[in-house]
């Protein structure tokens, strides 16, 4: 072999290796585009996923803020609630009291006068007794109580 045909498959070998390096680094240019253009995609979707989470975030906020706002509302209702029935005890215990005074009165009218007594609970009209006892009683509701009607 001569010294031109050895310079020669060198020159060959040199160019083969420089066309097999140049082909990897395009293949290798060319994978790395494509992966830089699939993660470009992918943070594509992550930015319109983004939004979707933000606005079911949103969504969470605002359904926690109405659910706060019907809790306090509900115990105000509770509150409210508790008050009246204390104050209906009130009234209650005011009426049981009341009825009590009225049955010693009619007791102590009896005991004077037990015959007078028997006919007039025969011939009594208790409504309408009612509706005059009502009628000189208003209600407050302002201060939830009962007062007397002024008279004439």
């Amino acid at each position: 072999m001569s010294t031109s045909n050895i310079v020669g498959i060198v020159i060959a070998a040199v160019v083969a290796i420089l066309l097999i390096v140049a082909l990897v680094v395009t293949v290798s240019r060319a994978k790395n585009r494509r992966r830089q253009r699939q993660a470009e995609e992918i943070r594509e979707q992550a930015r319109l996923e983004t939004a979707k989470v933000e606005r079911r975030e949103a969504l969470a906020e605002e359904t926690a803020a109405k659910g706060r706002a019907a809790q306090a509302e509900a115990d105000v209702k509770a509150a409210e609630a508790a008050r009246l029935a204390e104050r209906a005890a009130e009234h209650q215990s005011e009426a049981e009291a009341s009825r009590e005074q009225l049955q010693e009165q009619w007791e102590r009218a009896d005991s004077i006068d037990p015959k007078t007594a028997k006919q007039e609970r025969e011939t009594a009209e208790p409504a309408q007794d009612r509706d005059a006892a009502w009628s000189e009683e208003l209600y407050e509701p302002a201060t939830d109580n009962y007062r007397e009607a002024p008279t004439e």
